[in-house]
């Protein structure tokens, strides 16, 4: 009785074979796994070609620095404002070319917030899970400049 329990716990050559052959099966079912899940939520490029946005990013910048515009963003009571100010500290109404809200990881909640002006700064109504948001925004200064920022937003939860 004694040998044929040795036999059956003994470790052969096939054992260790398919140990091997089964832990690399799960590394690399987990790679490929990760790597659909990657190419599925990428969001897509930011530009066509980042050498020719590279050439105005320095003249781009200083022409919104140049507007001396203070840009902050926050949820209050299920209504997301934006509030621009500039550098004498009154409240600025730029145009607003474009706007998107949406979390920093992937764009399937992304939403076009519709702002609207209450006198001192745009606000609109949104309903938002706890996590990190990014509202993009685009505005056009009153002389035609463009304005550009992505805001990080907190939602605690």
């Amino acid at each position: 009785m004694a040998a044929s329990l040795e036999k059956s716990r003994q470790l052969t050559g096939w054992h260790v074979l398919g140990l091997f052959v089964g832990g690399f099966a799960i590394i690399i079912a987990v790679n490929v796994a990760l790597a659909v899940n990657a190419v599925r939520t990428f969001p897509g490029l930011e530009t066509d070609s980042a050498y020719i946005a590279s050439q105005h990013f320095d003249a781009d910048r200083a022409a919104q620095d140049a507007l001396g515009w203070d840009v902050g963003a926050a949820v209050e009571a299920s209504a997301l404002r934006l509030a621009i100010t500039g550098a004498n500290g009154a409240a600025v109404r730029p145009e607003i070319v474009s706007a998107t809200l949406g979390r920093a990881t992937h764009v399937a909640d992304d939403r076009v917030p519709a702002f609207a002006w209450d006198g001192a700064a745009w606000v609109a109504p949104v309903d938002l899970a706890p996590g990190n948001w990014n509202l993009r925004v685009d505005l056009r200064a009153p002389d035609g400049t463009p304005f550009r920022r992505r805001i990080p937003i907190h939602i605690g939860g």
